[in-house]
């Protein structure tokens, strides 16, 4: 049903995809606390970036950022309102999981919202193996921002 691809963020509508992702997540959280990455940023050689594909729409994506000591942070999770509810959330973590694992990482942590809104987000990473943990890397305490992580 999804075609996962491995995306360099050339193509109009990922980077469509992309821009609708960093303004959802500014009408969800105040500024200080947006921590959503933009097209120049995702194009990082550190960064690994999937894309899930279904009737030639992106209809996900997912993106993990190399740590040092075999680390791993997820990022940009987000699948588009159209394909919510069909476990597509958990395919493209599950795919990241895959990857990382195949690159020898052997941890991966992530940042998500503490809102309502981002409920569901946290339901899927515990459902997945993921604990609660303090910041971690360049994040410090904010009452907007829960903190995960899982061995591989």
């Amino acid at each position: 049903m999804w075609e996962f691809r491995d995306d360099d963020l050339t193509g109009d509508l990922t980077r469509a995809f992309v821009a609708d992702h960093l303004a959802q997540m500014h009408a969800q959280s105040p500024a200080e606390s947006v921590h959503a990455l933009d097209v120049d940023a995702l194009r990082s050689p550190e960064i690994t970036l999937v894309t899930a594909w279904g009737d030639d729409e992106v209809c996900g994506m997912g993106a993990y950022r190399r740590m040092p000591e075999h680390a791993a942070e997820v990022k940009s999770m987000r699948v588009a309102e159209a394909a919510r509810g069909l476990g597509l959330g958990r395919l493209l973590l599950r795919q990241l999981i895959e990857r990382a694992d195949a690159e020898g990482i052997t941890g991966l942590w992530l940042e998500t919202g503490s809102s309502a809104d981002f409920r569901t987000a946290r339901g899927l990473y515990l459902s997945e193996g993921f604990v609660p943990c303090p910041p971690f890397g360049p994040y410090r305490e904010d009452p907007e921002s829960l903190y995960f992580r899982r061995d591989i």
